[in-house]
């Protein structure tokens, strides 16, 4: 889109037992910063996951990542953000469920919409993240979402993961281009 025109925000919908879960991405601005920085998780997870406002100040400060606010019913109940590799991969990091929004299916959803958004966008070569070894929560969420250990190891010891394009966009139900 031009400058200043109006895009829709990205919604994801997933059937979480008897509920849909329809969230959507937007961008960290003045309005909802506040709701973001006062996001909290469970104590146990504490180990796996900054502070949302740390990964704000790496988001303005840090020049390569990029925040967005999850919101449920126009709440912000989630943050998550992403950036551009050198190989064109697009990395998703930082994700935080606010804990009173914890298995409902709003990480899924998040996942699979920052997903989305990411394969739509020009050179992308594929989606990649990270987890601590011992958080085994994400590492099953992102295995269920076509996610695959890599070998790699990120600079903080986090064990790398990537989605292939084609499971991406099949995740997010894009057609991808025609194979001969």
């Amino acid at each position: 889109p031009a400058a200043g025109e109006a895009t829709r925000p990205p919604t994801g919908q997933v059937c979480q037992g008897h509920l849909m879960v329809d969230v959507r991405l937007v961008e960290v601005d003045a309005d909802n910063w506040r709701a973001c920085a006062a996001l909290r998780v469970e104590e146990e997870q504490r180990r796996w996951v900054a502070d949302v406002t740390y990964y704000l100040c790496l988001c303005t400060y840090g020049g390569t990542w990029h925040p967005l606010a999850v919101q449920l019913d126009h709440d912000v109940v989630g943050f998550l953000m992403w950036a551009v590799d050198d190989d064109h991969s697009r990395w998703i990091g930082g994700l935080v469920v606010d804990a009173a929004h914890q298995r409902h299916g709003v990480g899924r959803a998040a996942l699979i919409e920052a997903i989305r958004l990411l394969i739509a966008q020009p050179d992308c070569a594929g989606v990649a993240l990270s987890c601590h070894p011992a958080n085994h929560a994400a590492r099953s969420l992102y295995a269920a979402l076509g996610f695959f250990d890599t070998g790699e190891t990120a600079e903080d010891g986090e064990l790398v993961s990537r989605l292939r394009l084609g499971d991406a966009q099949t995740l997010a139900g894009i057609e991808g281009p025609d194979e001969p």
